[in-house]
C-alpha cells in the first residue's frame, strides 16, 4: 500500500511537471508571437510613415515647379503637365546629382562652347540595351533656371534644327505631347512617352493645364 502511494505521488510529480512544461512552452509561444506581431505591425507603421513622407516630398516638388511650369506654357505654349512630368522622370524628383548640384532637371547636353557646364556619367539607350557614356550637361543657377530653358529648348528646337519639337508644340493634349517627344527624338529610352503617361495620370499633372 505504501509503495502504491509513492507510486501515485512519483506520477503525480511527473504529471504535474509535465503541465508546468506544457505551460512554460505556451508563455514562451504567446511571448515570442506577440513580439512577432508587435515587430510586424512596427515595420509597417515605419513603412507606411515612409511612404506618407516620400508623398509629401513629392506633393511638395510638384508644388515647386507648378507655378514657373504654368507661367512658360503662356510664353512658349509647352504643357505644365509635359513639363512637370519630364522634371520628375528625368530629375528623379530632383534627388539625381545633376538636379540636385548642378539644378538641371531635364538631363540637357551642354551646348557647344559653354562655359557653364559639368562633365558625367548617363545612361544612354543604345542597340536594344543600356549603356554608361560620359557626356557633358548644362549647369544652371537655380530649378526655374533650368525650367526656363527646357521650353526655350522645345519651342526654338535644336542647334542643328530648329522644328526638331514641332510636334510637341502641335500637341493638343499631353497624350500627343508625351508621344511627340519620343517621335521627335527628345530621349533614347523606348518606353519614353508611356513611362511620362503614367506620371502624369498617378499625379493628375493634367490639372495645371489650361
Amino acid at each position: 500500500m505504501v509503495k502504491y502511494r509513492k507510486r501515485r505521488k512519483l506520477r503525480a510529480k511527473k504529471s504535474n511537471l509535465v503541465v508546468m512544461i506544457v505551460l512554460i512552452g505556451l508563455a514562451l509561444m504567446i511571448t515570442i508571437g506577440f513580439r512577432v506581431l508587435s515587430q510586424s505591425v512596427s515595420d509597417a507603421t515605419k513603412v507606411e510613415n515612409a511612404t506618407d513622407q516620400l508623398a509629401v516630398e513629392h506633393r511638395k516638388f510638384i508644388r515647386t515647379l507648378a507655378p514657373q511650369a504654368q507661367r512658360l506654357q503662356g510664353e512658349y505654349n509647352i504643357l505644365p503637365s509635359i513639363t512637370l512630368a519630364q522634371a520628375i522622370l528625368e530629375s528623379d524628383w530632383g534627388d539625381s546629382q545633376l538636379a540636385s548640384k548642378y539644378y538641371n532637371l531635364f538631363g540637357v547636353k551642354a551646348r557647344s562652347g559653354s562655359n557653364n557646364s559639368v562633365y558625367l556619367d548617363t545612361q544612354e539607350f543604345v542597340n536594344g540595351r543600356y549603356i554608361t557614356v560620359k557626356a557633358r550637361f548644362q549647369v544652371y543657377n537655380s530649378w526655374d533656371d533650368s525650367l526656363t530653358d527646357h521650353a526655350r529648348l522645345l519651342a526654338q528646337g535644336t542647334q542643328w534644327n530648329s522644328q526638331q519639337y514641332h510636334d510637341v508644340l502641335a500637341a493638343q493634349n499631353y497624350l500627343q505631347a508625351a508621344d511627340a517627344l519620343q517621335k521627335d527624338g527628345y530621349a533614347t529610352d523606348p518606353a519614353y512617352t508611356e513611362k511620362l503617361v503614367s506620371i502624369i495620370r498617378n499625379y493628375k499633372l493634367y490639372q495645371y493645364d489650361d
